[in-house]
């Protein structure tokens, strides 16, 4: 259970509440992407807040944070409401997604230190530990810093902010991969080129990589929310009848 004091004042306790509209935001995502929140569904902040046990507060800061990633929609005097991106939509997120990590991997290939090679080899082989294991809670999260390794290590601070920005926008849909565990040993192949890559400076190789390596992952999202919106219709059907 979430707790949140109903004021906050302090640069301290302004910041916690970020972060608790963040998890927020994430616990809801999940939700939509897993089809316990289906399409349509109204979001209500005072069930919400009950739910989640905090204040109004956080709960519409988070619905805020939702409609950014396109899984709410926003209704002028009505509310709002669960939805899913378009086939389109998604193609376009993850296309950008891709063109950006891949100018990361170009550029990171040329410009990382020797120190920061070898952080992003020893994230590499801590994935393959959590593959092993079957750890998916793990995967993702070593999975994320072996992201942002890459992206620092193009030593571009704006890049590194628009890439952030545009990830925070399809990260729910890349969660999705995670629930398979024959993804996870596909991901960590994928990285091994694009560790390969880099370690031999070879720009060209890890920019394809990455591209490549963000598009697969838009496949099974595609595919994934295709089953989704499926279930959806059948669902609506059901209760027609």
């Amino acid at each position: 259970m979430i707790e949140l004091r109903q004021a906050l004042s302090t640069p301290s306790e302004q910041t916690e509440q970020v972060g608790i509209a963040q998890q927020l935001c994430q616990a809801l995502e999940d939700d939509i992407v897993k089809g316990k929140l289906p399409p349509g569904r109204r979001l209500e902040e005072p069930l919400l807040a009950k739910r989640f046990g905090v204040s109004r507060t956080p709960v519409r800061e988070a619905l805020q944070l939702l409609t950014a990633t396109e899984l709410a929609e926003k209704i002028p005097n009505r509310g709002v409401y669960v939805s899913l991106a378009t086939p389109e939509r998604l193609t376009a997120m993850f296309e950008s997604m891709a063109e950006l990590e891949g100018t990361c991997g170009r550029l990171a290939a040329k410009r990382m230190t020797s120190g920061e090679r070898h952080n992003l080899e020893r994230l590499h082989h801590e994935l393959a530990e959590t593959v092993r294991l079957g750890d998916s809670d793990g995967y993702e999260t070593l999975n994320r810093s072996f992201h942002n390794t890459l992206y620092r290590g193009t030593h571009n601070d704006v890049l590194v902010d628009v890439t952030l920005s545009v990830r925070r926008r399809v990260a729910p849909f890349r969660r999705v991969q995670f629930q398979s565990l024959s993804r996870l040993a596909s991901s960590h192949e994928e990285h091994q080129g694009i560790v390969d890559a880099i370690l031999r400076g070879d720009v060209k190789a890890a920019e394809d990589l990455l591209y490549g390596h963000i598009m697969a992952v838009h496949e099974i999202s595609q595919e994934y929310l295709a089953s989704l919106r499926d279930a959806s219709a059948q669902n609506d059907r059901v209760a027609a009848k």
